[in-house]
């Protein structure tokens, strides 16, 4: 393959995490990161590493993750497209490939990811992978209402993994609702920045309001102790999408 100047490629990327441990490339793990990655050497003739938007865990789902990657391969785009579509396995798909600028960062300039958790009463055969199956009936007013305190710049030391090694723990929420279609609930949010697992967290401190086991006021004081102890449980990883990054 003749080799031109270098290019920044942005990949706009759907997956099922179901079968994945998660989108990070891991030595002897199936991973989105490094499925795509050894499908990229192939139609390149060189070594690719992409910078994902979110680093995704095991399971969890997206129809709007951003990567980027280098490259001196001339390839067309369309042809990069279509090749990693006809190459890689049925659960990740390639929805779009274009040029960005050479310090383009998938990751660092990021200004918006939004995420979505789904709820489902009752149970389900098609939707399994995807909701978290729960078997009583949910006040979506309420949780509705305890999405809305998240809004602002607010530290959410309450709502991430005890581990998280980011010591800035500011996140700036500009969306949050939750609302019900059918039997299915959504939980919408969308920041600058998430914490790790805070989404899952959050969505399983919602599922307690819901469920009527802590009140408005209770989450607020949940949010404001910055205590993970305080919060609720983790939420199944299945439930969860990436569905944007917007830059």
């Amino acid at each position: 393959m003749s080799r031109g100047r270098l290019r920044n490629i942005k990949l706009r990327i759907e997956y099922e995490g179901t079968e994945f441990s998660g989108w990070q490339r891991q030595p002897g793990l199936r991973t989105v990161q490094g499925e795509i990655e050894s499908y990229l050497k192939k139609i390149l003739g060189e070594e690719i590493r992409l910078t994902g938007a979110g680093r995704t865990d095991a399971g969890v789902h997206a129809t709007g993750q951003v990567a980027n990657f280098l490259t001196t391969a001339d390839l067309p785009l369309r042809a990069i497209k279509e090749g990693l579509n006809s190459l890689l396995p049925r659960d990740i798909v390639i929805k779009g490939v274009t040029i960005v600028p050479p310090k383009f960062n998938a990751r660092f300039d990021a200004q918006r990811r939004r995420y979505r958790y789904h709820y489902y009463m009752g149970r389900t055969a098609l939707k399994r992978n995807f909701i978290w199956e729960v078997s009583y009936n949910l006040d979506v007013e309420q949780m509705d209402s305890a999405a809305r305190l998240l809004l602002g710049a607010q530290d959410f030391s309450s709502f991430c993994h005890q581990e998280e090694r980011e010591k800035d723990k500011t996140c700036q929420v500009f969306f949050a609702q939750v609302r019900k279609r059918g039997k299915e609930i959504i939980f919408s949010v969308e920041a600058n920045r998430f914490l790790h697992n805070m989404v899952r967290i959050l969505a399983g401190t919602l599922l307690d309001v819901g469920r009527g086991r802590i009140t408005l006021k209770d989450f607020q004081e949940i949010l404001e102790s910055k205590d993970r102890k305080r919060a609720g449980p983790t939420a199944p990883a299945k439930g969860l999408c990436l569905v944007g990054v917007w830059y």
